[in-house]
């Protein structure tokens, strides 16, 4: 018999015991569920931290978080001050890549399989990399995003199970399939009239390819998150008029393991509102994390009620 306890196991262990050089903080913000949901999560934003489902910080580190993930080895790889870093839980970084010169915002990072970092750079010059984890560059992937302010160019970016690349692009209303020639070969349209037309602001931020082929994605400004097939049209939504005005700017999210779609609210200034929340698919709230210090920009849920989400490379 294989006695053998699987990363992930040891990882949801390490979740329940406070990090080191960190100062006990037994309570963090609070999780809200009627049918007894817990979640461990990484929030990046402010604070940049791992919460387990007691809501305890079990590891943080320095700086604002753009984008990050939580890997199989219990590393974190978290974009922060135009730096992407894969850190251990004892704040050792052991690896890194900086904003390439001239450019003037570095988004996302994310572990691909073949082993490689997903960075997105955004200014002069914006271009999606697959960085090698000895620092060269395997992958540049110039963008289009139809405008020359960095900070509005891009949002968060995916690889596709095609070897092609997702990228959001906010000023554009559109979401953009490249592929690794920079060849734009679909482009999804957020400012579709029955979303609200341009004036609803539906700038894409997250998205997100799920298994059938769907996208979902996070509109900032519009305040909703939509499901949209293949070609383009809208499969689901859900915003305010749904869950009570819980929409603040979404960022952040992830379709999870049942179904349910958890969601940033980055801009939610209200201490009564949630920075977190839940929803299924016939669009009830489920759960809710409230911390008035929070700002969420990026999620990833590493486990619900002891049972593991997933966990990137």
């Amino acid at each position: 018999m294989n006695h053998t306890i699987p990363v992930f196991l040891c990882l949801l262990l390490a979740l329940a015991l406070p990090a080191k050089n960190e100062k006990a903080n037994p309570i963090f913000g609070k999780q809200v569920s009627e049918s007894g949901i817990r979640h461990s999560f990484l929030i990046c934003g402010n604070p940049t931290a791992l919460v387990n489902e007691k809501n305890e910080i079990v590891w943080q580190t320095k700086g604002y978080g753009r984008d990050g993930f939580v890997l199989k080895s219990g590393n974190v790889l978290v974009s922060v001050g135009n730096v992407a870093k894969e850190i251990t839980r004892e704040g050792k970084v052991v690896w890194s890549y900086k904003l390439s010169k001239g450019n003037k915002e570095l988004g996302s990072s994310v572990r691909l399989d073949n082993g490689n970092t997903l960075i997105v750079e955004r200014g002069v010059k914006p271009q999606l990399l697959e960085v090698r984890k000895d620092g060269s560059v395997a992958v540049t992937v110039p963008l289009k995003p139809d405008t020359q302010n960095g900070h509005m160019q891009t949002r968060m970016a995916r690889k596709l199970p095609n070897g092609n690349y997702i990228v959001p692009h906010l000023l554009a209303f559109a979401v953009k399939e490249y592929k690794p020639d920079g060849t734009v070969v679909r482009t999804i349209k957020t400012d579709l009239e029955e979303l609200g037309g341009r004036k609803a602001r539906n700038w894409p931020f997250t998205a997100i390819q799920l298994k059938g082929g769907n996208l979902l994605v996070n509109l900032t400004n519009g305040n909703k998150t939509v499901e949209f097939d293949p070609s383009g049209k809208v499969a689901w939504r859900v915003d305010n008029s749904h869950v009570d005005g819980r929409f603040a700017d979404p960022c952040g999210g992830q379709r999870l393991a049942n179904g349910n779609t958890l969601i940033c609210s980055y801009g939610q200034r209200k201490g009564d509102m949630p920075k977190l929340f839940e929803v299924t698919r016939d669009k009830k709230v489920v759960w809710e994390y409230f911390n008035p210090s929070v700002r969420a920009h990026e999620v990833h849920v590493i486990s619900t009620n002891g049972k593991p989400e997933g966990f990137l490379k």
